[in-house]
């Protein structure tokens, strides 16, 4: 690494997404005679997940006053959902912390001008999503994320928070103590690096979604504040739980909500209709009903029968084919009264009748949403002209990631995470919507816990901090190219470690990936920062392996099979998992440890 050059602040926090503002335009409001800094990869309002996202309708959950079952109590329902769609094997008091939080957090991005709908009496709009008995999912509609990236950076803009761009953070810097003292930082552009003192740092870097071929993430999200955190001797907690959805191949966009509860026909490359075969049944209205409900169980899992579509998908791509939702032609043999009575109610309600002589998927996605029609013509598939969308299982949202508390410290003093980049607040699933009130809620407590531990420490930053420079050791000139690095862990990840995972294939990924940390990666002076890119994507994916190998049976997403042929996940077993993995670094390389999480308690209100 080159000589570093120095800066000093009082609240570092390095990340651009929703989480990462929330928590910089917090520890200001909380302390306006604080220094906060916040620096990001990429360009800021332009580069990570919150200012890219889009999906069929992006979901922000939350109880409101207008919220069913109603009542000054029902956020305990929220919660009560969290925890227990997650499996149990999250803490309750962080699912407690999010419901309480939520109402708070929509009327604070109101206030700042993000656009909610609304319904004709003037309370905000709310739909059922995945995982949710009652309907708690606001949005503005396909762009919900974008809007609240939008308005957080507007806010952002009116405050004295100094921004760095275009630079990743390395390395974190501790004192004498051991105790974080700021960060190593690396330009993008230029083989700069600048050593920032801070007195509380926040880490609100995102997913890792780069770890995989197929993901929805842009090209920053890189698992970097995963990495620093192991680096520094954190506790990662969950990892193995990462959902996975299917998305358009070449938008990513995620193809859920009504993309399929329009009906569409699933078929692979030689035009061949699969699901059926996956079924072991010739009956098409089964076929057509988990289509349906795949669009309210978007994300795979166990706990709902609609998994059996996102293997059948996997298993055709991995035996060489591609897969499309064909919007241009019915299923076979599809007849309306034989529709559960669920899909036949839905649709009357919106007032589209099905069996018209123009009932065509494409017809009723047009009439359901307009907007994912219009927004996929204007990203290249125009459905009146190519009628299919090409379809994979891409990686969506990592569930777990630094374990926080209710403060959102973590097991190192002096560092704060939240958003994407936290974990300990969802288990093996997530209520839709979920994550974008995640970032918001953790986002703005990171922010206000940092900036108090800052106001304490007020000669905190003429500490002299110093690195461990783990990546000096792991980054040389005779390690192997980023590059390849990051395509050889993107396969083996995406081939062993995604919707399908056995014992054997996780067991082999995980020798290849220590294999590859003892070479390591080359250090390219002119492009350091991709250097450690690579660096953080190998560490990550060895994380995830090994936590994936260690869980031996099937929760959430986590889908453990017997062997490469089977179609049945093996079962649940909470007599011994209904508990969480925690990995630490130790001296001879990740320690893995289960633990029992924070409990509901026995009298809940619930």
């Amino acid at each position: 690494m080159p000589d570093a050059r120095s800066d000093t602040c009082d609240v570092l926090v390095v990340g651009g997404g929703g989480a990462a503002l929330c928590a910089a335009i917090a520890a200001w409001d909380a302390d306006p005679s604080l220094d906060v800094l916040l620096v990001t990869k990429g360009e800021l309002g332009a580069s990570g997940v919150t200012a890219t996202a889009c999906s069929d309708r992006m979901a922000f959950h939350a109880t409101l006053p207008t919220t069913e079952p109603g009542g000054p109590d029902a956020w305990h329902y929220h919660a009560d959902d969290i925890y227990r769609i997650g499996g149990l094997v999250s803490d309750w008091d962080l699912a407690e912390v999010l419901a309480r939080n939520a109402s708070s957090a929509f009327s604070y991005l109101e206030s700042l001008g993000v656009p909610w709908a609304r319904n004709p009496d003037g309370t905000p709009a709310q739909f059922v999503t995945d995982g949710s008995a009652y309907a708690r999912a606001c949005y503005t509609g396909p762009h919900t994320a974008n809007e609240i990236h939008a308005a957080l950076l507007r806010r952002l803009r009116e405050l004295p928070v100094r921004v760095v761009d275009h630079t990743m953070a390395a390395e974190f810097l501790f004192d004498a103590g051991g105790t974080i003292a700021g960060a190593l930082v690396l330009s993008e552009k230029e083989p700069s690096a600048t050593t920032i003192s801070a007195s509380a740092v926040v880490m609100a870097t995102g997913g890792a979604g780069q770890v995989y071929a197929t993901n929805v993430f842009p090209r920053d999200c890189t698992g970097d504040g995963y990495a620093m955190a192991y680096r520094a001797g954190a506790e990662l907690v969950n990892l193995e739980f990462i959902q996975f959805g299917l998305c358009s191949v070449s938008t990513g966009l995620a193809c859920s909500g009504s993309m399929m509860r329009a009906l569409p026909r699933l078929v692979n490359d030689l035009d061949q209709a699969f699901l059926l075969k996956y079924l072991d049944t010739d009956d098409q209205s089964r076929a057509c009903d988990l289509l349906f409900r795949k669009g309210a169980s978007w994300p795979v899992s166990l706990e709902e029968p609609t998994h059996i579509i996102d293997i059948a998908v996997a298993a055709e791509i991995a035996q060489g084919r591609r897969v499309f939702l064909d919007y241009a032609r019915n299923p076979q043999d599809y007849a309306p009264r034989r529709l559960g009575p669920a899909v036949q109610d839905w649709y009357a309600k919106r007032g589209y009748r099905l069996g018209d002589d123009d009932d065509t998927p494409l017809a009723r996605l047009c009439a359901i949403n307009p907007q994912s029609v219009a927004w996929l013509a204007e990203h290249g598939i125009d459905l009146d002209i190519e009628a299919k969308v090409e379809v994979a299982p891409a990686a969506q949202h990592f569930q777990g990631g630094i374990r926080i508390r209710t403060d959102a410290s973590t097991t190192v003093a002096g560092l704060y995470a939240a958003g994407e980049t936290a974990g300990g607040q969802h288990g093996a699933n997530r209520p839709g919507g979920n994550s974008l009130l995640d970032g918001q809620v953790f986002g703005r407590i990171a922010g206000e816990s940092a900036a108090r531990r800052a106001s304490r420490l007020t000669d905190a930053r003429q500490r002299a901090p110093s690195t461990t420079q783990t990546i000096a050791k792991l980054a040389t000139p005779q390690g192997e190219d980023p590059d390849a690095v990051i395509e050889r862990v993107q396969h083996l990840m995406t081939a062993h470690c995604a919707v399908r995972r056995t014992k054997g294939g996780l067991a082999s990924t995980v020798r290849e990936l220590e294999e590859m940390l003892r070479t390591g990666v080359a250090l390219d002076p002119p492009a350091q920062a991709r250097t450690v890119e690579a660096l953080n994507i190998l560490q990550v994916a060895y994380l995830v392996a090994t936590a994936s190998l260690g869980r031996d049976e099937t929760r959430g997403p986590h889908l453990r099979f017997a062997d490469d042929h089977t179609t049945e996940p093996l079962p649940r077993r909470d007599d011994r998992w209904q508990r969480y993995q925690v990995i630490q670094r130790g001296s001879q390389g990740p320690m893995v440890s289960s633990r029992q999480p924070v409990a509901r308690p026995s009298k809940s209100d619930v």
